[in-house]
């Protein structure tokens, strides 16, 4: 008994050894119309596999690359299509990069920074202080978030000042508008919660 792992490497295994056996036999036929027949067979039993597929742009096209790559471009055959090049098959994607600068504090991320770099080139006033005020909001999810904990507002106090350079600081009227948003966001979601329990008891009183 011969195992697949003993077998050659297929180069592409999702269309099953079955598949790679036919490949190998069109390989060895010599007469180029039963040949040309016999691949077009391969093509029909290949998409046959994938039918979802069918009507995705150019799939009759990738099933030719694909039983060309099967035969490692070796099965002299009529292509209707310009074939993909063997060398693009070793060619790898250009390298991203990434943004080399260093976040001071990783559980803030890069949008704190950002947010409080905005906020500090932003003139004094009410749309600054609503600002500081979400930002400090969102530094406390973070926070806790990342800790598991509790936060203390002078630690969020702290973090803004250093992070912005000494240019923002958590004054009394920020933190009342942290507060204040807090308290709508709670209202929120207890009148959401209060509107779904009564349509589902009101629901249960039409049944009965």
């Amino acid at each position: 008994m011969q195992y697949n792992t003993q077998q050659k490497t297929m180069p592409l295994p999702e269309y099953g050894r079955s598949i790679q056996n036919m490949v190998d036999h069109a390989l060895t036929i010599q007469d180029p119309a039963e040949r040309q027949r016999c691949a077009n067979t391969i093509i029909n039993i290949m998409g046959g596999m994938f039918p979802h597929l069918r009507d995705v742009p150019d799939f009759k096209h990738k099933l030719w690359d694909h039983l060309a790559i099967m035969s490692d471009f070796k099965l002299e055959i009529n292509y209707p299509y310009e074939l993909i090049k063997k060398d693009n098959l070793s060619t790898k994607p250009d390298v991203i990069n990434y943004p080399a600068t260093r976040i001071r504090y990783r559980h803030y991320g890069r949008l704190v920074e950002k947010l409080i770099k905005e906020a500090s080139a932003m003139p004094e006033g009410e749309e600054q202080q609503n600002l500081v005020a979400l930002i400090c909001n969102h530094m406390r999810k973070d926070y806790i978030a990342w800790n598991k904990d509790t936060v203390d507002d002078q630690k969020i106090a702290q973090d803004l000042h250093e992070l912005s350079k000494g240019q923002l600081t958590m004054t009394d009227n920020i933190m009342r508008l942290m507060y204040d948003r807090q308290e709508r966001n709670t209202n929120n979601y207890r009148n959401r919660s209060t509107g779904y329990t009564n349509n589902r008891n009101n629901n249960q009183r039409k049944r009965y």
